[in-house]
């Protein structure tokens, strides 16, 4: 919990193999965690829950993590959520267009679950 209320995430990706492993390691790090396969979603989801970060894939339908990102900055009640871009792609590019759109945070998958949730803990309670 931060400051007595729970912590919120939300876990985008259009994989659901990769979805099952980021709510399993966000569910036993102490977060309460949403699901969503595309962007659309995450902004719904996002705007209903007020979440403390979000773990969002680079590819995906209908809007990708960078779209999804900058949309979630330019809402006055997302603007503050953490953002992780997490992504199989290796170009320069990808990470540069996330980091302008706004993400707090760019990994490459593979991951370590233990990394990863160090890295949240750091953005999300300064830890």
């Amino acid at each position: 919990m931060i400051d007595g209320r729970r912590r919120v995430a939300i876990v985008t990706d259009d994989e659901p193999d990769i979805r099952e492993l980021l709510v399993v390691l966000l569910t036993r790090a102490g977060y309460d965690v949403l699901e969503s396969a595309d962007g659309e979603e995450t902004l719904c989801l996002a705007r209903k829950h007020h979440p403390d970060v979000a773990v969002i894939d680079v590819r995906m339908p209908k809007l990708d993590g960078c779209e999804t990102t900058r949309a979630l900055r330019a809402d006055p009640s997302t603007a503050d959520t953490k953002v992780i871009v997490l992504t199989a792609s290796v170009g320069d590019n990808e990470r540069l267009r996330a980091l302008a759109a706004g993400a707090d945070l760019y990994l490459r998958k593979p991951f370590r679950g233990p990394d990863l949730v160090r890295r949240i803990r750091e953005l999300v309670e300064g830890v």
